[in-house]
């Protein structure tokens, strides 16, 4: 986490080293981290340096950061349903059904059904 505050602080051109900014900026980080991940659906959402996550974790930092937070859904929608799209998985692949299967299912029921 200590290095993800030293990247935040350089993306939020934070040169001075103050205690209480320091605490400031380590539980917006923690809420942006959460926010993420849950915009993703999964917890172990990774913020690697220099990847897309990574830089929706510092604009999200920024807009909390500056009492904006309510804007960056809307600013960020296509790189957030990307993310989403990214970490989605089936939750059970056995028991998709395509729509060819559902029609086919409706058809069989409508013909026995009609007298």
């Amino acid at each position: 986490m200590a290095v993800l505050i030293e990247t935040l602080k350089t993306y939020l051109d934070i040169t001075w080293n103050d205690p209480h900014t320091n605490a400031k900026l380590e539980g917006i980080l923690a809420r942006a981290q959460t926010k993420i991940c849950a915009y993703a659906g999964d917890d172990t959402v990774s913020f690697a340096d220099g990847t897309a996550e990574q830089q929706l974790l510092l604009d999200l930092c920024r807009y909390i950061y500056n009492n904006a937070s309510e804007d960056f859904e809307q600013n960020y929608r296509a790189d957030l349903l990307m993310l989403r799209a990214k970490y989605a998985t089936p939750e059970d692949p056995e028991q998709e059904v395509t729509d060819d299967e559902t029609n086919e299912d409706s058809e069989s029921e409508d013909v026995g059904g009609s007298g």
